[in-house]
């Protein structure tokens, strides 16, 4: 018979620590507890006195706002109406404060990716450069520790989408307070996303051995060509004999039921992919563009709406003013270009507002900064008859802040509802917050 097993004393003190590493972790996690989501509307619910910021330039000083069972019953000035508070279950005094519409977060990996530094936690894109069947839905983690630092800034819905390749996947809109995926989602797969090839500035280059290199950029352009077209006829089948999962998943794009969106930065690129856009009869909108400046007139002219890129950043050209960033949402504003802020990555998105809130300064008048953080936002992803804005039967997505959204010494957002549902405004942040303040008070 075997003698029991004995366990020296080194491994007893490396088990006895990793025993007790392992607790530690678990005590951690649980002390860090995502706030749960919020039930269904039961009360109808009654805002009073606040700022109202409509969401299409309209301001109402002192505001009267109701909802009831997820959707905006009143929304009125509250000087000009006589109110019959006993209807109303709960009644929120907001005297001296703003209500806006919730802010509409676009092209993020929000819910994609956990910590960057940690290729575990990133789940944004598929091998290969032809992937229009990749679905970002399936891949959205409600669980994120992201998600409530971005809510409590006032992004309640965001447009969650793929990147990599030359055909990235679909992108889906989603609001920000859900068990799972499937409650969370409130546009499912509304668009492809295309990574418009890039154009080697200078044309050459010098390859291996002093050989002269073509730029593959026309190669590249011609290549995107063949492949819509075959898409297409496989559109115009009603029912193929063998099934090609990428071309039944662009099926959309041919009739406008999903949007086209075109990642590219340069302008020959942002003129040359309108231009593949209207030669196959699809609903366009840029994103990124960040030589959209130069292109304004163009794009008014052709009604394709933009999804800038960060405000906040370096000129991406020599002769660039260091400023153009800052001053390309006035100018599209006073072409008449319909656009969007958006903040790439996923944590970066707490701090859109403060983008739009860097164009005010550079004239950008303050109401067409909220309204494209709101409803042009909602118009370009195609949802803008469902939100956006404070109106008469859309749902209930909204939230009160202490000072204006767009100045971060200010903005201090007290309450926010998705759809009539009061959600917890707790985050990690807030928790650490908490955690060292009373460390330091003792």
């Amino acid at each position: 018979m075997n003698e029991p097993y004995k366990m020296s004393s080194h491994m007893y003190i490396r088990y006895s620590l990793t025993l007790y590493l392992f607790c530690a972790t678990v005590v951690s996690l649980c002390a860090q507890v995502i706030p749960t989501p919020a039930p269904a509307q039961k009360e109808a619910i009654l805002i009073m006195g606040a700022t109202a910021h409509i969401g299409d330039g309209r301001v109402i000083d002192n505001s009267a706002l109701a909802f009831e069972n997820g959707k905006l019953t009143l929304v009125a000035d509250a000087t000009t109406i006589r109110i019959d508070r006993s209807k109303y279950g709960r009644i929120y005094d907001a005297s001296g404060k703003h209500v806006y519409p919730g802010l509409i977060a676009p092209d993020t990996r929000l819910g994609l990716v956990e910590i960057e530094a940690a290729k575990p936690t990133l789940d944004f894109s598929e091998p290969g450069a032809y992937n229009p069947n990749a679905r970002s839905i399936v891949a959205y983690n409600t669980d994120s520790h992201v998600i409530p630092t971005v809510r409590s800034n006032g992004i309640l819905m965001a447009q969650i989408c793929p990147i990599g390749g030359i055909m990235s996947g679909t992108s889906s809109v989603v609001q920000l307070d859900a068990w799972n995926w499937e409650d969370a989602s409130y546009k499912i797969d509304e668009g492809i996303h295309l990574n418009w090839p890039a154009e080697r500035r200078g044309g050459q280059r010098r390859g291996m051995g002093g050989r002269e290199e073509e730029d593959p950029y026309e190669k590249n352009v011609q290549e995107l060509h063949r492949y819509f077209e075959e898409a297409r006829a496989y559109a115009q089948q009603a029912a193929p004999e063998v099934q090609n999962p990428r071309f039944e998943s662009m099926r959309g794009l041919f009739d406008k039921r999903q949007t086209l969106y075109i990642h590219t930065d340069r302008a020959s690129g942002i003129q040359e992919s309108v231009l593949f856009a209207e030669k196959f009869g699809l609903r366009a909108v840029l994103v990124g563009a960040r030589d959209v400046w130069l292109t304004a007139d163009f794009l008014k002219s052709h009604n394709v709406p933009v999804i800038l890129g960060r405000t906040n950043r370096l000129p991406g050209r020599e002769d660039e003013d260091i400023d153009q960033a800052f001053k390309t949402p006035a100018l599209l504003h006073s072409k008449g270009v319909t656009f969007a802020f958006s903040d790439v990555g996923a944590w970066q998105q707490r701090n859109l507002a403060f983008e739009a809130g860097q164009a005010v300064a550079y004239g950008l008048p303050k109401e067409a900064a909220v309204q494209a953080l709101t409803l042009d936002a909602a118009r370009i992803l195609g949802i803008d008859t469902r939100c956006g804005s404070l109106e008469t039967g859309k749902d209930a997505t909204l939230f009160i802040s202490e000072g204006d959204v767009l100045d971060m010494r200010s903005c201090q957002v007290t309450a926010a509802f998705i759809q009539g549902r009061e959600i917890n405004l707790d985050n990690k942040h807030k928790q650490l917050r908490k955690r060292f303040e009373e460390k330091y008070r003792q």
